[in-house]
């Protein structure tokens, strides 16, 4: 059974199955999840309650992640939130975009999930969210 590590991840993914595979694997890891189907209840869900940490999918109605990713970054309040996306794109095109938006890593998928796991620890321990309760 997971313990509640205090750290509250934003995710946002368009597609169903894919979006209750993270929210039950996050949840499953201790995290506290709020999930989201597109880009602008993302961004409404992040003004809100100013998440830890965020899960992007890139393509997405609206408001694609990328978007999304710049609007957060634009405000100096998120500067410290944790931004990971998450897409089919294709890791080159990944590579290169990420960071010319602001986030800090990027997930294609198909993804195994200890992999999304690795990385939202690793943001966490990164922007010291929760340390102490983030397994070293």
């Amino acid at each position: 059974m997971a313990s509640d590590n205090g750290i509250n991840v934003l995710v946002a993914e368009d597609d169903f199955e894919i979006a209750d595979v993270l929210r039950k694997t996050i949840a499953s890891a201790g995290y506290r999840v709020t999930l989201t189907c597109d880009g602008e209840e993302a961004l409404a869900a992040a003004m809100a309650n100013k998440p830890d940490l965020v899960v992007l999918d890139v393509m997405m109605p609206a408001v694609n992640g990328w978007e999304v990713c710049k609007a957060l970054r634009a405000n100096k309040d998120y500067h410290d939130v944790g931004i990971l996306m998450l897409t089919a794109i294709g890791p080159n095109l990944n590579e290169m975009t990420a960071p010319l938006y602001g986030a800090d890593d990027h997930l294609d998928k198909p993804f195994m999930v200890d992999e999304l796991l690795d990385k939202l620890h690793n943001l966490a321990r990164r922007y010291r969210k929760g340390a102490a309760a983030v397994p070293a």
